[in-house]
C-alpha cells in the first residue's frame, strides 16, 4: 500500500470521526463544535482523501475541463460555505437532520473539489500548479474573512445555539467558532498553497507533487 493510499485512509478516518463521533451531537447546540466538525471535513479530511484519490490517477481537470479549475472550485466553495453560515440556513441545518446531512455532504464535495483541482493528477505542469496556488489562496482568504467576521461579531447570530461546553456564553461560543475557522480553515489552505509554491519555484518544466 503506497503512502498516498495510507494518507487517504487516514482522511476517511478523520471524516468518520467528524460525522460519527461526539461532534455530530454537540454541533446541534454549540456553534464552535459545528465549526470544528466543519473544518475537520474540509481542511483535514478532504485534502487527505484527495491525496489518496491521487494514488489512482484521478485528475478532474482532464475529466471535467474548466469545472475542475481550482479557481472555479474555490468560488463554488465560497458560495456553499458562506450560504450555510447565513443564520437562516444554519438554523435549519441544525434543526432538521436531512438538511444537516445535505450541509455536511456539500462541505465534503466542495472540499474534495478544491483539493483535487489544486493538487491535480499524477503529473502537473507549471501552469496547473500556479492555478492550484491561486485557488487555494483565494479559499484561504475567504475562509479567513468568514472567521474574522464571526470572531469579531458583537452579537450572537445563531439563535439556536446553547453553548453547552466549557461554560461559554452563546456569543463567546460563536467567537470561538470564528477563531477555529480562521486558524484551521484559513491556515490549511494557505499551507497547501505554500506547498505548491515550493514546487513551482523548482527549476523544472514539469513537476510531480505529492510523490
Amino acid at each position: 500500500m503506497t503512502g498516498r493510499r495510507v494518507t487517504g485512509l487516514i482522511g476517511l478516518g478523520v471524516l468518520a470521526f467528524s460525522w460519527l463521533g461526539p461532534l455530530s451531537e454537540l454541533a446541534n447546540q454549540s456553534f464552535s463544535a459545528h465549526m470544528l466538525m466543519h473544518v475537520l471535513v474540509i481542511a483535514v479530511a478532504a485534502p487527505l482523501i484527495a491525496v489518496g484519490l491521487g494514488a489512482i490517477g484521478l485528475d478532474i481537470d482532464h475529466r471535467f475541463g474548466w469545472l475542475g479549475s481550482p479557481v472555479f472550485a474555490s468560488l463554488l466553495e465560497l458560495v456553499v460555505v458562506w450560504a450555510w453560515h447565513t443564520p437562516a440556513l444554519h438554523h435549519v441545518a441544525r434543526t432538521q437532520g436531512s438538511l444537516m446531512a445535505l450541509e455536511q455532504a456539500s462541505y465534503l464535495l466542495v472540499g474534495l473539489l478544491i483539493w483535487l483541482a489544486a493538487l491535480g493528477g499524477p503529473h502537473q505542469d507549471r501552469s496547473r500548479v500556479a492555478a492550484g496556488i491561486a485557488g487555494l489562496l483565494l479559499t484561504s482568504m475567504h475562509m479567513t474573512l468568514l472567521g474574522v467576521l464571526l470572531a469579531g461579531a458583537d452579537r450572537a447570530l445563531f439563535a439556536h445555539a446553547t453553548a453547552p461546553w466549557f461554560g461559554l456564553s452563546v456569543l463567546q461560543d460563536q467567537q470561538v467558532g470564528g477563531v477555529i475557522m480562521l486558524v484551521f480553515g484559513g491556515v490549511a489552505y494557505l499551507a497547501g498553497a505554500l506547498y505548491l509554491l515550493s514546487i513551482l519555484l523548482r527549476d523544472k518544466s514539469h513537476v510531480t507533487p505529492l510523490t
